[in-house]
Parts: structure tokens; C-alpha cells; sequence
């Protein structure tokens, strides 16, 4: 009985031991993500964003559609798009990994609310992605 007593006391632990393993880690670095068209065709203004993790971003952490009013996008884009035209022209104290082009907005055109609402967005997920802020 005592011996009985010893094998299952010792089985017990090895199956705790061999329980108490961590759990598979994922490898992210083959993850493919369609690009996201930021896109107004009557004014042929097209930016295109691959930077991983926005199309998540825009599904689960962007305010809806409609949050936000169009006039305060498109003051958010031209503070936001200043600056980082700015850092863009400024390689040398900017990461030219992340402000890798200028991007061509003018406060005078209406882009219409999809393209302000996804170009805000974008500058908010970088900041977040990136830790940066654009102000």
C-alpha cells in the first residue's frame, strides 16, 4: 500500500511537471495583411498604407464611421500632416523607416469623410504603433 501510495504521489508530480509547460508561441513574422486604399477617384487621390496591424487597428480600436465630423478629421489631418512632413523632409533626426514619404494633402480640397477618416486614423495607430506623437 505505501508503495502504491509513493508511485502515485510521484506519477502526480510528473504530470504536474510536464502540465506546467508554456504553450506554443506563434510566429508573426509570416502574417500577410492586404493593404489599406485610402482613396477618393473623382479626385484621383490615392494613398496606400502597408503597415501591418492598421486594418486590425481600423476593425477594433478606431472610433466608427460617422464618430468623428468632417470638419474635425480634416483639422486633425492638417496639424497632423504638417508634422509629418515635416520629420519626413528630416531624415537625420527622423526614423526614415517609418516617415518614409510626404504626403501630398491640402486643407483647401475636400477629400471627402472616408479618406479624412482612414488618413486620421492611420496617424493615430502610427502614434501608437510607433510611440510618437504628432503634435
Amino acid at each position: 500500500m505505501i508503495i502504491f501510495k509513493q508511485v502515485l504521489i510521484l506519477f502526480t508530480i510528473v504530470l504536474l511537471f510536464f502540465s506546467c509547460s508554456s504553450s506554443p508561441v506563434k510566429n508573426n513574422s509570416n502574417i500577410k495583411e492586404d493593404p489599406v486604399v485610402i482613396a477618393n477617384e473623382s479626385l484621383g487621390y490615392e494613398i496606400i498604407i502597408i503597415d501591418i496591424g492598421f486594418n486590425l487597428y481600423l476593425q477594433t480600436v478606431a472610433k466608427p464611421e460617422g464618430f468623428y465630423s468632417q470638419n474635425y478629421l480634416e483639422s486633425k489631418n492638417s496639424i497632423f500632416v504638417a508634422v509629418w512632413n515635416s520629420r519626413a523632409r528630416n531624415l537625420t533626426a527622423f526614423n526614415p523607416n517609418v516617415y518614409e514619404n510626404v504626403i501630398d494633402y491640402s486643407p483647401s480640397i475636400d477629400y471627402g469623410y472616408e479618406v479624412n477618416y482612414k488618413l486620421y486614423n492611420y496617424f493615430k495607430f502610427a502614434e501608437q504603433k510607433y510611440k510618437m506623437r504628432l503634435r
